[in-house]
């Protein structure tokens, strides 16, 4: 309702041009020449500003720009150094020894050193004595100051994806307001956070790296999913920055510059693999083919998405598996003997749980209702807000079925980590014993081709199990007012504000 409500204010405010001090709550309408800041949309709610309790790729995507880790990752998803200028690894891959940088200043005044990093690190390990914030470090041993600016962090045992982990964020030794007031290392700081309507952040004026200072002054995150209140927004000068459909990206071409990139992302239609009918894979398998994935990449993305038949996105060629292409072809005829096989020949009813703000997912569940009514399958619709979405399907696996997108990693273990029958955070409820002992043979091969080899085939396991129906990889489509300058692409969500500049 606040969301409805915002939009609705946002929409008045662009067609009467309310006053500064009416708009305050708002983006500011008189500022569209400004060059000291940068207005942006965000699609969803903060899940939380605590960068050890957020989860959701659009908090990340902002949040980057206030948080860092020991490393950070260029446009090519490679790891470069961050807060840690350079590392070693000892060659049994158990000892990872880290030279810290020391000219780096917390945004609240605070010298960062070793001090920091052991604590952070035994925090969300748990070695602290605590419950551990973040599984993936429960692989921990020690972490252990050499001096002010070494730190030595050693293993249980070898894991190939532990230094792309070593990206979470570092926050001061003994601060514990960072759900509320952020304090990182980044290149901005935060300002201020309004639910439901924006997030603010300032330049870091004392920022370590000065290839990566900010440009522009003031950067502020606007909360919007809304199409048409985010094309108007632009046209009318109040956005800088836009993710935008395709069909929009077509109308504002000509005064717009307009950004398009796969962004190693999988969206998917997500089954309740623990329950019945979803729990017989001959059910699943018969969705499979009852679904026209070319319907869903134009009718819900514009056609600006590439098709895919497995949990990978091909941006991530190294490890990709190309024979999983085309596996199962839009066959409704083939659904339906499937489900005969499967005793629902007469078919049955379920409902699809959708996050209501990403208007592409709630278009595909649309779509997908439509398919399965011609194999006899009766679908239905069930909007929710995205913190909702988070709690009961992510979070608790509450559900029968989904459309999301799940973000890529850098790292192809914590993609497919999410199968493992153990992992928290498995919310299709996947159950495969031989999928669970080559996902942890992967973590113990140090040699790469070897360890791709794996990750192809638990690709090609989850894509013969049906696990889910694996639609597309969408482009992140955007809209830039054509004298802001600087954007570039990652594979992962960020918004790099630090690139940005105005002509």
């Amino acid at each position: 309702m606040v969301k409805r409500l915002f939009i609705l204010f946002l929409s008045l405010t662009l067609l009467f041009s309310c006053s500064k001090a009416e708009e305050e709550n708002t983006i500011n309408t008189n500022v569209s020449a400004d060059k000291s800041v940068v207005r942006i949309t965000m699609p969803s709610e903060p899940d939380s500003l605590d960068p050890y309790l957020s989860s959701a790729s659009d908090t990340e995507a902002v949040m980057h720009n206030v948080y860092e880790g020991l490393v950070l990752f260029n446009e090519s998803g490679e790891i470069i150094p961050g807060l840690a200028s350079s590392w070693t690894i000892s060659e049994d891959g158990l000892e990872y020894t880290f030279i810290l940088r020391d000219n780096v200043t917390f945004h609240n005044g605070d010298k960062f050193t070793s001090e920091d990093v052991v604590s952070t690190y035994l925090r969300l390990s748990g070695l602290d004595g605590s419950q551990a914030l973040n599984e993936r470090f429960l692989a921990l041993e020690s972490v252990e100051a050499l001096d002010d600016y070494t730190v030595r962090l050693r293993l249980k045992e070898a894991n190939s994806a532990f230094l792309e982990a070593t990206r979470i964020a570092i926050i001061p030794s003994g601060y514990a307001d960072c759900a509320t007031h952020p304090v990182g290392t980044g290149p901005y700081k935060f300002v201020e956070y309004v639910p439901g309507q924006r997030i603010v952040f300032e330049k870091n004026e004392d920022y370590y790296d000065a290839s990566r200072i900010g440009k522009i002054d003031r950067a502020e995150f606007y909360i919007m999913s809304d199409e048409s209140a985010i094309v108007t927004a632009l046209q009318s000068g109040q956005l800088d920055l836009a993710q935008v459909t395709g069909s929009d990206a077509e109308i504002l071409k000509d005064r717009f510059t307009i950004y398009s990139n796969p962004q190693n992302m999988v969206c998917l239609f997500a089954l309740n693999n623990a329950i019945e009918p979803f729990n017989d894979i001959r059910v699943r398998q018969a969705i499979n083919h009852a679904i026209n994935k070319e319907d869903i990449i134009y009718g819900a993305f514009d056609g600006y998405a590439t098709q895919i038949d497995t949990n990978f996105s091909p941006v991530m060629d190294y490890y990709y598996n190309k024979d999983t292409e085309n596996y199962y072809q839009y066959d409704p005829e083939l659904a339906k003997e499937l489900l005969k096989e499967s005793g629902d020949e007469n078919g049955f009813s379920f409902t699809i749980t959708v996050p209501s703000n990403y208007p592409a997912h709630v278009s595909t569940a649309q779509i997908i209702v439509e398919q399965l009514r011609g194999v006899g399958i009766d679908a239905s619709i069930n909007l929710v807000e995205w913190g909702t979405w988070l709690e009961d399907v992510y979070s608790n696996g509450r559900y029968e079925a989904t459309i999301i997108g799940l973000t890529g990693k850098l790292n192809p273990y914590e993609i497919l980590v999410r199968f493992e029958s153990s992992y928290r955070r498995n919310f299709m409820h996947y159950n495969n014993s031989e999928y669970d002992q080559l996902i942890a043979s992967a973590l113990c091969e140090s040699n790469q081709e070897k360890r791709a080899e794996i990750y192809k085939e638990c690709q090609m396991i989850l894509t013969d199990d049906a696990v889910a129906v694996w639609t597309c990889d969408p482009n992140l489509v955007l809209a830039s007012r054509p004298d802001l300058k600087g954007y570039k692409a990652y594979p992962l969500s960020f918004t790099d504000l630090s690139a940005l500049y105005y002509e």
